[in-house]
């Protein structure tokens, strides 16, 4: 593909964006025959499927969602020009490209962003969430600046991915205020045939619980095992269950959710990770992240083996 054609391009991007090539239609106020037939011409001079159909609705391959990052940026880009040129703007700001792992604690992932909100120049932050692996492949792609991760890349995950340890939070078991009060006299014990929310399996947290149950011969009633942090949290502020989440929160988990802790469980922590294309950052917006993380949010005092 020696020249890219923007026009097709954007049709593509319209397509993704709505999810049917109808609804996209509708917005570029063209006939279907005519974005299908342009829509077949660009998937063949990239020489990749792009979208594929899932339903009702199309839904981006891999390579259709590098692309679509990409048009993301090339035409949000576009639209700050312009501004520009309309005396809108004076200046473009800073942007950044952030992936998130759905098993992140969403309250976590706000406190490590928040400081870029705060900064004296305007930074306009990209935020996707996503599958540990296919974040891992946008940043080999360089589609991303950097994914915030509750596990640290791994070798298999291919050269140039460098983690950068971000710190550690204890855990502590949180309730609506009438499952707080059944539960919290003889805490920990108390658990014992406790309903609780879980996150999933395939998490790092759930595993370290796991062992912790099994170590404190504790069987838990589980209610519901989910794998977004925000949905668990809101399950459990309805009185559905008692969960887990980072004691670096705990404020706003009992403030925000209107729960209680009951208690702190001990030999129990969960770590983040800032996965980059660079081992010495480069980025503003990036080395902000990592400097709120490790001197305020939580107090960098070791880093742990698994860190190459």
């Amino acid at each position: 593909m020696e020249r890219l054609n923007y026009q097709h391009l954007y049709y593509f991007w319209m397509v993704a964006k709505q999810g049917s090539i109808s609804a996209a239609c509708e917005i570029l106020h063209l006939a279907q025959p005519t974005v299908s037939t342009q829509l077949a011409v660009f998937q063949e001079s990239v020489g990749a499927i792009l979208l594929r159909k899932q339903g009702r609705k199309l839904e981006l391959t891999d390579t259709g969602r590098t692309v679509f990052h990409y048009a993301d940026e090339i035409f949000s880009i576009g639209r700050e020009l312009n501004q520009v040129l309309k005396g809108h703007h004076s200046e473009h700001g800073l942007r950044l490209n952030l992936g998130m792992t759905d098993a992140l604690p969403k309250l976590i992932a706000y406190r490590l962003i928040e400081p870029l909100l705060q900064m004296p120049e305007t930074t306009r932050i990209h935020c996707y969430e996503d599958k540990t692996e296919r974040l891992l492949a946008e940043i080999s792609l360089h589609s991303l600046d950097i994914v915030l991760s509750d596990v640290p890349a791994t070798s298999t995950s291919g050269k140039g991915i460098f983690n950068h340890f971000l710190g550690e939070s204890g855990i502590a078991v949180f309730a609506q205020a009438d499952l707080a009060r059944n539960y919290r006299e003889g805490f920990p014990r108390s658990l014992n045939g406790a309903p609780f929310l879980l996150p999933t399996s395939n998490t790092a947290l759930r595993r370290s619980l796991d062992q912790w149950f099994d170590q404190n011969d504790l069987s838990p009633t589980i209610q519901a095992e989910i794998e977004d942090s925000a949905l668990l949290k809101t399950f459990g502020s309805a009185g559905t269950g008692l969960f887990f989440s980072p004691i670096a929160v705990a404020s706003e988990i009992q403030h925000q959710y209107g729960t209680e802790m009951l208690g702190r469980i001990e030999g129990v922590h969960e770590r983040f990770y800032a996965i980059t294309a660079q081992r010495k950052l480069k980025n503003p917006s990036v080395k902000l992240i990592l400097e709120n993380a490790q001197q305020r949010l939580f107090g960098l005092l070791d880093t742990p083996d698994d860190i190459r």
